[in-house]
């Protein structure tokens, strides 16, 4: 199993971005996904994440600016994020809870790469 991301880039304080996270391989079923990111000397910390009902939770610096949103038919998550500030600044990972093929109990979470995303003020 593999999550791919994509949509970092550099972006203008007030600017927006949209990443996305494709989750492949043998999949029997994806629970919870979600966003998370790591600033410079600081900790990973989450983001948002989405149940596969489509219940979303969102850190309270980002409430009303990010959404998150998936794809269920096409094993992705996205996250829209409007207006961007500095501190959004960092490596944004996406997390998936996956029960492979064959797989009935606790699901294992998997990790995206990371993409960057860099806000300039």
């Amino acid at each position: 199993v593999q999550l791919q991301a994509s949509g970092g880039g550099l972006v203008q304080a007030g600017g927006c971005l949209r990443l996305s996270c494709t989750a492949s391989g043998s999949i029997r079923r994806i629970t919870d996904m979600g966003w998370y990111r790591q600033a410079p000397g600081k900790q990973r910390e989450s983001v948002a994440t989405i149940t596969s009902g489509g219940s979303a939770n969102y850190a309270d610096s980002v409430k009303g600016r990010f959404t998150i949103s998936r794809d269920n038919t096409k094993n992705t998550v996205y996250l829209q994020m409007n207006s961007l500030k500095p501190e959004d600044t960092g490596v944004y990972y996406c997390t998936a809870k996956i029960h492979r093929t064959g797989e009935y109990y606790d699901p294992t979470a998997y990790w995206g790469q990371g993409t960057q995303v860099t806000v300039s003020s």
